[in-house]
C-alpha cells in the first residue's frame, strides 16, 4: 500500500566534509555520481577447434582464439593460434601468440611466436619475440619487428638470409 521513503530513513551519514578536495568530473558534468564497482570481467571464450578429420580451403580471420588440429589452405588472422602436432597449414599466419607444434608451409606474423621439438616451418618468420625448440625444423628467413602484425615490413623479410635449423 504505503511505501517508506529511503530520504528519510536514519543511516551512515555522507561526508560533506569542505576540506577534502571535491571530485571535479562529478561538479563539472552536472550529472548524477555513477556507479563505480566495476562491471563483472566477461569471461573470454574458447579457442574454436578446428578437429583433424577438418580441411578447410580458404582464409580464416578471428579476434579470439584458434586452435587447427586439421588442414588448413588458407590464411588465418587471430589473438592466439595453436597450430596442432598433426595440422598443416598452407597460407600466412597472423596471430598476437603463435605455437606452433605441426607443420606451416608459408609466412608466420607474430608478436610472440613458438617453435616445439615437433614444429616444421618452411616459410618467413616476422616476430617481435621468438623461441625455437631443439628438434624444429625451419626453412626460411626470421626477422624481428617492433610490429610485426602490420603489413610494411612483409618485402623487407624476403631479402633476409635463410635459415636452416634441425635439431
Amino acid at each position: 500500500m504505503f511505501s517508506k521513503s529511503r530520504i528519510n530513513e536514519p543511516g551512515p551519514a555522507k561526508d560533506t566534509d569542505a576540506s577534502k578536495a571535491p571530485d571535479i568530473a562529478k561538479k563539472s558534468s552536472g550529472l548524477p555520481p555513477m556507479d563505480t564497482q566495476p562491471a563483472a570481467p566477461k569471461a573470454k571464450p574458447p579457442a574454436s577447434v578446428l578437429s583433424s578429420d577438418l580441411t578447410i580451403t580458404g582464409n580464416l580471420k578471428t579476434t579470439g582464439d584458434i586452435q587447427v588440429e586439421g588442414t588448413v589452405e588458407g590464411d588465418i588472422r587471430a589473438h592466439l593460434l595453436t597450430i596442432g602436432e598433426n595440422a598443416t597449414i598452407r597460407g600466412e599466419c597472423v596471430a598476437d601468440d603463435v605455437v606452433i607444434n605441426g607443420r606451416i608451409v608459408g609466412r608466420v606474423r607474430g608478436l610472440k611466436v613458438r617453435l616445439t621439438s615437433t614444429a616444421k616451418v618452411e616459410g618467413d618468420i616476422i616476430h617481435k619475440t621468438i623461441a625455437i625448440e631443439s628438434g624444429a625444423h625451419f626453412e626460411g628467413s626470421v626477422q624481428r619487428q617492433d610490429d610485426p602484425l602490420s603489413t610494411g615490413g612483409q618485402q623487407r623479410a624476403a631479402a633476409k638470409a635463410q635459415v636452416t635449423t634441425e635439431g
